[in-house]
């Protein structure tokens, strides 16, 4: 595990966008997993405006690790956030963008997504593997749509399942842990002073850490890291750089 800590989401933003970059640039086809939230709305921005032009966005397959069940025009869309912050701000071919269908039926389209990624994306033991799955971090500790009340998704022998938001009831389809930790990298992008306390749980391994599916994130390769403001950080001075 590496942490990057940086003095604001802007910061974060800025570091993540040359990670990318370089990642985009070592590989002649590249499939990255996206994640929805604040912070990867502002990296989106981000890589739009200030490096739209340093990557071959024809070589980039974007995913999602997870995705509300709902129409692609929804406000509450992963989708077009996504859509409104950097796709319409960039040269990339439709088919190289591969949503979730959140209109659809939740159980059918988690299998169909599921078969998708077995599809399109090379395999590493007979599972697939993306170069990059970019992860967020809830206040609860949840990540991609895996939640604490349902932590046992984690471990699901399906590439893709259907988890419920723990107040809302709302619906989604998740990625789950063998494809997350079966990725070349994976990287956290987490920022606020609301992420603080679970933060330092995970990386000190205290409190109820072992109950957020944050701290199942533990990719094969070794390749994890975290990257953070320092409100998030505020907690492990001792413990990262």
């Amino acid at each position: 595990m590496e942490l990057k800590i940086y003095t604001s989401k802007e910061e974060v933003a800025k570091r993540f966008s040359e990670y990318l970059v370089k990642i985009t640039d070592s590989k002649e086809e590249v499939h990255i997993a996206l994640s929805g939230g604040s912070t990867p709305k502002i990296v989106f921005d981000m890589l739009a405006s200030e490096y739209g032009t340093d990557i071959n966005w024809d070589n980039v397959h974007f995913y999602w690790g997870d995705e509300r069940c709902v129409p692609p025009t929804h406000e509450e869309s992963n989708y077009k956030m996504t859509l409104n912050h950097l796709f319409e701000k960039i040269s990339i071919p439709a088919a190289n963008i591969h949503r979730i269908q959140g209109e659809d039926d939740p159980a059918q389209e988690a299998k169909r997504y599921a078969q998708l990624l077995d599809d399109k994306l090379p395999k590493r033991k007979k599972t697939p593997q993306f170069d990059l799955v970019i992860l967020g971090m809830g206040d609860d500790g949840h990540t991609a749509s895996i939640f604490p009340h349902e932590i046992e998704l984690w471990d699901a022998k399906a590439n893709c399942a259907v988890a419920i938001h723990p107040d809302s009831g709302q619906r989604r389809i998740t990625i789950t842990g063998k494809i997350i930790n079966n990725a070349k990298e994976v990287a956290f992008l987490v920022t606020g002073a609301g992420k603080a306390e679970k933060v330092e749980e995970i990386m000190k391994k205290e409190g109820d850490y072992a109950n957020y599916p944050a701290t199942l994130v533990a990719p094969t390769s070794g390749q994890l890291i975290w990257f953070l403001d320092s409100d998030a950080a505020k907690g492990l001075m001792s413990v990262g750089d």
